[in-house]
């Protein structure tokens, strides 16, 4: 028996929110039962699609979520390691009880794919039995990790609307360019109530503070 672990983030760009990492453990003979489900990168998806694969997906395999909250994102100093960080987290949860070989695919998010591998690895608990494979596009090119892509797409959707409920107001998709999501961040980035969903290492947020701090009134 083969297993393979797909892993893949969410939300990793937003200047609001959580980044998401998800992975999902199957047997290599299911690949083609996820691809049947209609399994693929999350951003080919409909959301009603996207959430009637996860309801599948989640019923029927081992899976694990991490997420990064916008203050340990800002506490970080380098994204890509905090990543691999959470994506070593993933492998060692669903490999906990695991004695056998077991093929990791994971959607690199580094332009430097051996690096960032290498960072994985040495976090790795168990290495005996891993072999990790860093790819770009593995989302596209790899079911398991199109399930994984899924599951941590709907995640952050959920988390998402949480907030929009906690604090009863709709901040758009939380994406730097989304008019709702830079009009929300312009009337409230130095407000204490929005602190904790606010990533204030995004040169979004830094060029408003230096905005303000200078004078100018024109905050984009």
């Amino acid at each position: 028996m083969t297993l393979l672990l797909g892993i893949d983030d969410a939300g990793r760009g937003p200047v609001l929110g959580p980044m998401i990492l998800a992975g999902v453990l199957i047997e290599k003979s299911e690949e083609q039962t996820i691809k049947n489900m209609g399994a693929k990168d999350s951003k080919l998806l409909t959301p009603l699609r996207r959430k009637q694969i996860k309801e599948q997906i989640i019923s029927k395999y081992k899976y694990h979520i991490e997420i990064s909250t916008p203050k340990e994102i800002d506490k970080s100093t380098n994204l890509n390691y905090l990543e691999a960080i959470k994506t070593a987290k993933i492998i060692n949860k669903l490999t906990k009880d695991i004695n056998e070989k077991v093929n990791i695919i994971v959607d690199c998010p580094s332009v430097n794919i051996q690096a960032w591998s290498e960072d994985v690895q040495k976090l790795i608990e168990k290495p005996e039995i891993i072999f990790l494979s860093c790819e770009h596009k593995a989302d596209y090119n790899h079911p398991v990790v199109s399930a994984a892509s899924i599951i941590a797409k709907e995640k952050r959707e959920d988390e998402m609307r949480e907030l929009r409920k906690q604090f009863a107001t709709d901040f758009g998709s939380g994406y730097p360019a989304d008019p709702k999501t830079k009009e929300f961040i312009a009337k409230n980035f130095d407000n204490e109530e929005y602190n904790s969903i606010i990533r204030f290492s995004w040169k979004t947020v830094k060029k408003l503070i230096k905005t303000k701090e200078s004078g100018q009134k024109k905050l984009f």
